[in-house]
């Protein structure tokens, strides 16, 4: 009987544990994350990581921009990735946390990896209050499909007049709806911060690096009047935790080598200058 290879490729989807009966349970160094920085998954990680203090307890391995295998995957990570799942046939892709006693992947699945830093293997700020968790989910939903999603849609080629147009409006009033709530609170969510504000500013990272690209200059004009939301993105892009981790040249490069889509005026217009922002990348210290 011949073998077969398998039709679908497995998720990791493992959770650390709070103790041994779990299985995967937090020990210093015995877990390491693998990650792409200007990917916005794994900017994401690297933002919790640090916000959390974790370089001793959790090393990380970063990855160049552009993935160097034909599938869009990584070949230093296509062995951790086999060890996982026999035969695997996908890509071995970023973000992936890996057990280093076992060889084998963990996760790859984001919000898992992130909520299992914050509340397993401890240090910095409650990132997930429990009396927060609602507003949380609420700026997730903002940032995916209110600014992520329309600018998408707004940049789309071949998008007609009017499907640009309600797109760039659905943006507009996510942008605004933010804007209000940095007028009051330093934090989206208040006065500390959260995992809200880490998928926040990645998001208004990726609006300004990579979604502007294919927006008109009008768009993008319209998209920078909002003085309290953009100048809260230069101050945590001033904190090391944030802005050490941003890869700008990484960002064009991943872009560039992905996107087939069509440069419009908007990529003249940046709306931060992220550069002069963010703190000497040197600082960030991989184990």
């Amino acid at each position: 009987m011949s073998a077969t290879r398998p039709t679908a490729v497995p998720s990791f989807r493992g959770r650390i544990g709070r103790d041994a009966r779990s299985g995967h349970y937090a020990v210093p160094r015995r877990y390491r994350l693998h990650l792409c920085l200007p990917c916005p998954h794994c900017l994401r990680i690297a933002v919790t990581h640090s916000l959390l203090g974790l370089d001793d307890v959790l090393p990380v391995t970063l990855l160049p921009a552009v993935p160097d295998g034909p599938d869009g995957g990584y070949s230093a990570l296509r062995p951790l990735y086999e060890a996982g799942a026999h035969r695997y046939s996908g890509a071995a892709t970023a973000p992936a946390l890996a057990d280093d006693w076992t060889g084998r992947i963990v996760s790859t699945h984001t919000p898992d990896i992130l909520r299992d830093l914050a509340r397993r293997f401890g240090g910095g700020p409650d990132l997930y209050p429990p009396e927060a968790a609602a507003g949380i989910a609420a700026v997730e939903r903002l940032c995916e499909e209110g600014i992520n999603e329309a600018a998408q849609r707004a940049g789309r080629p071949g998008a007609g007049g009017a499907e640009r147009d309600t797109a760039l409006g659905a943006l507009l009033l996510a942008l605004d709806a933010l804007e209000v709530r940095l007028t009051r609170h330093d934090h989206v969510l208040g006065d500390g911060p959260t995992a809200a504000d880490v998928h926040l500013w990645v998001t208004l990272v990726q609006l300004d690096t990579v979604h502007r690209w294919h927006l008109d200059a009008a768009a993008v004009h319209r998209i920078a009047e909002h003085p309290h939301l953009w100048a809260y993105a230069r101050r945590l892009a001033a904190d090391p935790a944030f802005g050490a981790h941003l890869d700008l040249d990484g960002i064009a490069r991943r872009h560039h080598a992905h996107c087939r889509g069509l440069e419009a005026a908007g990529a003249a217009v940046q709306i931060v200058d992220w550069a002069a922002h963010t703190p000497d990348r040197t600082a960030v210290r991989p184990g």
